[in-house]
């Protein structure tokens, strides 16, 4: 049996391999026979077609179809002898790598994959289901994996190298993707690739994920149609920029949209979206656009909403005032680690904006501009789940006064597979800005505050 063989036995039942736990896994992880061929007929390609690869006026398929062609004559002039099953992959593999991203190819297709971490030429892990796997693909070396980055990159006009050893950039298809190289990733170059649906998630999937309840979204959505201000919180990973994809989704038709990102990720399907990005420094480190800039100039562009991707600096102190003077119904994200946490993560971000203001003030601003907190987790099951959604009702002297609506239920345990039995519950409290919702057609069912028993030793 082929080595390719024996690695397509190993990838049964999958696009994306995962590393099997063997002593031949890890012998086919460490060695690749035909490492040396690959290489042989990479260089072969690119010299034979040259400027052809980035010729726009080809299309895919007539680009594949020389590539394909030029492959053959290669492997006709080589004399290593080669299986059908090694040949057939071998031909894959070249085709991903020349006009995909080599290794990475089969795990940017497959839609159970949600992240994709390069720790070198030979460690690739994949994330599933909230899971961390290992993989049996591996680069050739820290060139090819440079190559990779480089043509990640420079689709979308950036760069990377020993003066920027770092970039941000995201793929065609939306795809946030980070990469980090030496000398500040000391021992490789690192890359990871965070996946979004092709088809945005709606609330109907969040629910079958057992990320919200039914009775949950039906609160947001009113809240939503309603103007209500939202920010969601969670830590990194927790599914934040899905939860606000979904949140958006429920913006009338009828109401103008400014999206502001740091990298475009949203996908709206209203008519009147305008989409804003924050745009890095060019190489002399000019020309830089901050999420900061692109909230003020909302403001000039007649919005009925504004929804920005994440708030981490200076911009938090122009959406607090956004929110307080006519811009109701502003959606945000943050990372923080509790409802309680945004507040004080609030204060730090409008100090950053540079401008000196008591404490009171900051949060008489953050009272007054922002109804309601959605927080959100990745548990130890790898699930993604509310945990929290939290009125904020006012200042009691200096401190933010908040009510929990809805709360996760950890007292209902794990099942015999370690999932978590709970989900997110009613507590019995209606929000103080149910006459708000009220006077603009929106009367909250009752039954959806209906509160349920806890199970003992359950957070309140």
């Amino acid at each position: 049996m082929g080595l390719y063989e024996r690695l397509a036995k190993a990838r049964a039942g999958t696009d994306a391999p995962v590393l099997p736990a063997t002593e031949e896994a890890e012998d086919l992880q460490t060695a690749d026979p035909l490492a040396p061929l690959k290489r042989r007929i990479h260089q072969a390609l690119l010299q034979a077609l040259g400027p052809k690869l980035y010729d726009i006026n080809l299309s895919a398929e007539q680009l594949e179809f020389r590539v394909r062609e030029k492959l053959s004559e290669v492997l006709a002039g080589d004399s290593t002898p080669l299986s059908a099953a090694d040949r057939q992959r071998l031909v894959a593999e070249t085709i991903d790598d020349i006009l995909g991203y080599g290794p990475l190819e089969p795990f940017l297709k497959d839609s159970t994959v949600t992240e994709v971490m390069v720790n070198g030429p030979s460690i690739v892990h994949i994330e599933r289901e909230g899971k961390i796997y290992r993989t049996t693909a591996r680069f050739l070396d820290d060139g090819h994996l440079r190559r990779t980055i480089d043509k990640i990159v420079g689709q979308v006009g950036r760069r990377i190298d020993e003066g920027q050893p770092y970039v941000d950039a995201r793929l065609p298809d939306g795809s946030r993707v980070n990469a980090i190289i030496p000398p500040v990733a000391i021992d490789y170059p690192v890359l990871t690739v965070r996946k979004f649906a092709r088809d945005p998630y709606q609330a109907e999937d969040l629910i079958s994920f057992g990320t919200m309840s039914s009775k949950v979204a039906r609160f947001l959505d009113m809240c939503v149609r309603g103007r209500i201000n939202i920010l969601v919180s969670g830590g990194t990973g927790a599914g934040k920029t899905t939860t606000l994809n979904v949140l958006s989704s429920s913006i009338p038709p009828d109401e103008r949209i400014v999206t502001i990102e740091d990298a475009a990720e949203l996908k709206l399907h209203q008519p009147h979206v305008v989409r804003l990005e924050y745009r890095p420094p060019n190489i002399e480190g000019r020309g830089e656009v901050t999420v900061r800039d692109l909230v003020r100039n909302s403001l000039r562009m007649r919005p009925d909403r504004i929804v920005v991707g994440e708030v981490r600096g200076g911009e938090a102190l122009d959406m607090l005032q956004a929110m307080n003077t006519g811009h109701d119904g502003s959606i945000c994200t943050i990372h923080a680690n509790s409802p309680r946490d945004v507040l004080s993560r609030l204060e730090t971000m409008v100090l950053m904006a540079g401008i000196d203001l008591p404490i009171r003030a900051i949060r008489e601003q953050v009272a007054s501009a922002v109804h309601l907190i959605v927080h959100q987790a990745r548990l130890k099951d790898g699930t993604r789940r509310f945990t929290q959604v939290t009125e904020i009702v006012g200042m009691e002297g200096d401190i933010i006064t908040m009510q929990d609506l809805f709360l996760f239920d950890f007292g209902m345990g794990v099942d015999e597979t370690g999932h978590f039995r709970g989900h997110i519950k009613p507590l019995g409290i209606r929000p103080k800005f149910s006459e708000k919702l009220e006077d603009v057609g929106l009367k909250l069912d009752p039954e959806i505050f209906e509160p349920e028993a806890f199970a003992r030793n359950g957070r309140r």
